[in-house]
């Protein structure tokens, strides 16, 4: 039974459903074909997922597939809870309330889990997590699952590594239709939609500081400088340091930049990126934002440390008010901010990664039994058709290789 937090609320998130349902033809054409396949038959899903409008369409394509979907959040912050209750009246099992605490959320996690899943979808790593410590018993139906984002995948590769990782999964965010278009087009859009929206603040003119170079900080970077930002960036890797100078940004240590920023944005997927040494000399009135997936990269005790005050100076904005008067202000509690205080990834975007998902979980469902307890790729044929349809709903086409061009690309000389 699910446990949320009013049923009262479905009518406002069938609303936010129906209308990220219009842009997302991915998923259209998908939950069509589910619809008539029924791949998913008989099996119970596990998702831990930020529960907002694109996911819970997701969980109803699958739904349409014939999967029994037990959902639940993958922060406390990211549930949007009249979109939880109308997943729940469309008949998914649903765990999940928007400011869980610690302990709440691993209730909601276990309780989703608590149907032996035969198939699961990962955002971060948590549900992998339980089922490899005390809980392992809830794995004992799973075929395998799929890991939706950065810090996840780095979990599971870490667990391949040391020889402990018990179950098939499907690395969905290193396919290309993911990372190229979600990582980057999708955080860098939604991540200052977040901060914009919670501050109301200009970004032109402004010194941003940018944690981490991956296809979610060149996506940041990008959009930053569209709209005006000088901008900074702070690397750990010599080769995407040396491909953010070549892309025109300023590259140097945190420690060298934190005098300089007027906001600072973290997508590391790493702890302690900014720390106490960096609050002390940071500007009045800095803005701390985080978007990657765990609340660690600024470090909040730290700075809780070293203000004489703290308090909520608008909804999603904490103010640390330091003993020489300056005031740091944290965005959504350091988690992430696109999705804590704002609406997550566009539709557009989400329909690509989604599409991946939902035939990735095909995949797993097709070939039971047949894989290896470690980590896969997304076959090539899944991202490749998720290009060829989103190309074609957006009316356009690309040229096709000739038989004669086939035969020159394959001769052996």
């Amino acid at each position: 039974m699910s446990s949320i937090k009013d049923i009262k609320l479905a009518p406002s998130g069938h609303e936010k459903i129906n209308w990220v349902k219009s842009y997302m033809p991915i998923l259209n054409l998908v939950e069509e074909e589910f619809r008539r396949t029924r791949p998913f038959d008989g099996m119970n899903l596990t998702m831990s997922i930020h529960l907002e409008a694109k996911t819970a369409y997701l969980a109803q394509v699958l739904m349409a597939g014939g999967a029994r979907v037990f959902a639940t959040g993958c922060n406390p912050l990211s549930t949007q809870d009249d979109v939880a209750a109308a997943l729940a009246e469309s008949g998914a099992q649903v765990f999940a309330h928007h400011g869980a605490t610690d302990e709440e959320y691993t209730a909601d996690l276990l309780s989703a889990l608590s149907c032996c899943p035969d198939l699961l979808i990962d955002d971060g790593g948590d549900l992998i997590a339980l089922l490899h410590g005390e809980h392992k018993d809830l794995g004992k139906n799973l075929i395998g699952g799929c890991e939706e984002t950065t810090t996840g995948v780095h979990r599971l590769m870490a667990r391949q590594a040391a020889g402990l990782l018990n179950y098939t999964m499907i690395d969905v965010n290193d396919a290309d239709c993911k990372h190229l278009f979600d990582n980057r087009y999708g955080t860098g859009q939604s991540t200052l939609d977040g901060i914009m929206h919670s501050t109301n603040l200009i970004i032109a003119g402004k010194t941003v500081v940018i944690a981490g170079y991956g296809w979610c900080g060149k996506g940041l970077a990008m959009r930053a400088k569209g709209m005006g930002a000088v901008v900074i960036i702070t690397e750990i890797d010599p080769v995407k340091a040396l491909e953010a100078v070549m892309d025109g940004f300023t590259v140097m240590t945190m420690d060298e930049a934190a005098p300089l920023g007027d906001l600072f944005v973290t997508l590391t997927g790493c702890e302690d990126v900014i720390r106490e040494r960096h609050f002390r000399v940071m500007k009045d009135g800095a803005l701390l934002a985080n978007s990657g997936h765990f609340d660690v990269e600024i470090n909040k005790k730290e700075l809780s440390s070293l203000a004489e005050k703290i308090w909520v100076r608008k909804p999603n904005i904490t103010g640390y008010r330091m003993p020489d008067g300056r005031i740091l202000n944290l965005l959504a509690e350091g988690r992430l901010v696109n999705l804590a205080a704002g609406n997550g990834h566009p539709a557009e975007i989400m329909d690509m990664s989604f599409g991946i998902q939902a035939k990735s979980l095909e995949y797993l469902a097709k070939t039971k039994g047949t894989l290896e307890k470690k980590v896969y790729a997304v076959p090539a044929d899944i991202d490749r058709a998720v290009a060829e349809i989103k190309l074609k709903a957006m009316n356009i086409s690309i040229d096709s290789l000739t038989q004669a061009q086939k035969d020159y690309l394959s001769r052996v000389e």
